[in-house]
């Protein structure tokens, strides 16, 4: 029962922290131009890399430590001490890059570097509290996050700035970080812990760092670079298409996390990739709904949901939809690898991964952001094909992994 409240916790906590990164992007567009959003998205992807970069050096390697309460309460007293360092000379590099670009997206850089410490402390603590076997106050943390982020921008007026945005975004988090930090307290007192453990040779951070890069960081510093290079515009329709498929991204993120331990003791490798193939039609087809009843929402409906961006996003909704049927599949796929040879994962990663980025570049030239989108999907497709391929041709290692080896699977996505 204990366990079962524990997952259910872990599982509401991802909902809540989901939850508000899409009403986050929503409530952004609809107060904003579709300029203004388009600066604002281009920031929030600096934002994501950011918090993506922490949570793979930092978030994925905590969760794996074990020993005695006291033992681990020091490790998780020193991932936040790091990630309170590391976070306040981010901001300080962001603050100079927000200077040097100028506009409304630098002034939204400056606002980004002063709250950035704020928001990924406060993210960072979800890691910590996991680590601690304690789900249910990185809830109450998350659910407080929620609960002030949402009023906060909902009191802005119509056509404020990215800067004024992103600096009520980020300071809207102080509560839920203060909060966090109390609830966190009973665990840390007294108990040494030193950022510069983190910067062990032997890290396992650093191996999650790149997988995280060549999965997730390339796609996005692509796109953000589409924006500085090419349309900012571009950037802000593809945000509106993944914003609006945010419960997707939900759903990817708990297969991630609950699916190894559960196909490990599924037994032979055919049931194994049997419940991997099943899990994975499923997902798919309620991707395409969803596509469906996007694609279907009348004109009016789009734009109280994403104001005047709705218009360039909605022409991206097909790609979109598309790209995010076929990630369902490879989203299992790369689950099921972990589950056979886990290492096997990183080589399909670093090569479809790039791929996919090239592809979008291409599609934009050919294409604009349209082409950027198909671009997108064409990659995705083809990494979950070469998964699909790596999984038929792989044999499980001696011994399945553990649950907890299992958490140690970086965002596969």
């Amino acid at each position: 029962m204990r366990r079962a409240v524990t997952v259910a916790a872990s599982v509401l906590d991802q909902a809540a922290a989901s939850l508000t990164n899409i009403a986050v992007l929503v409530i952004a567009a609809r107060a904003s131009t579709a300029d203004g959003f388009a600066a604002f998205s281009m920031v929030y992807i600096v934002f994501t890399v950011l918090l993506g970069l922490g949570a793979a050096f930092v978030g994925q390697s905590v969760v794996l430590e074990k020993g005695e309460e006291h033992e681990t309460g020091a490790a998780v007293r020193s991932a936040v001490t790091f990630t309170a360092a590391a976070s306040a000379a981010a901001g300080a590099l962001l603050l100079a890059a927000g200077a040097a670009v100028g506009g409304a997206t630098g002034l939204a850089l400056l606002a980004l570097g002063a709250v950035l410490p704020v928001v990924l402390v406060q993210d960072g603590l979800r890691y910590g509290f996991s680590a601690l076997r304690q789900p249910h106050r990185a809830l109450a943390a998350d659910l407080l996050r929620l609960a002030c982020a949402v009023p906060a921008l909902l009191l802005q007026p119509h056509g404020s700035s990215p800067a004024r945005l992103v600096l009520v975004w980020g300071l809207s988090a102080l509560p839920a970080a203060l909060l966090g930090i109390a609830l966190l307290y009973p665990f840390v007192r007294n108990r040494p812990g030193s950022a510069r453990r983190q910067l062990r040779k032997d890290h396992l951070g650093r191996r999650f760092v790149v997988e995280f890069a060549v999965g997730s960081a390339s796609s996005q510093l692509a796109v953000l670079g589409l924006g500085l290079l090419a349309s900012p515009l571009v950037v802000g329709a593809l945000r509106g298409a993944t914003t609006l498929f945010g419960p997707l991204n939900t759903l990817f993120t708990s297969v991630n996390a609950f699916g190894p331990p559960l196909l490990g003791r599924a037994g032979s490798r055919r049931a194994t990739v049997r419940a991997a193939t099943a899990l994975a039609a499923v997902l798919a087809l309620v991707a395409l709904g969803w596509a469906a009843v996007l694609y279907a929402l009348p004109d009016h409906v789009g734009r109280r949901l994403l104001g005047a961006t709705w218009e360039s996003t909605a022409e991206l909704l097909p790609a979109t939809g598309s790209q995010y049927a076929v990630m369902a599949a490879g989203t299992c796929a790369l689950v099921t690898l972990r589950v056979l040879s886990p290492r096997a994962t990183l080589s399909v990663q670093v090569v479809f991964s790039l791929l996919a980025v090239v592809l979008m570049l291409g599609g934009y030239a050919l294409g604009g952001a349209a082409g950027a989108a198909w671009g997108l999907a064409a990659g995705s497709a083809l990494k979950a094909v070469a998964a699909w391929i790596r999984v038929r041709r792989t044999r499980p290692e001696a011994a399945v992994p553990s649950p907890e080896d299992q958490r140690s699977a970086a965002p596969l996505s």
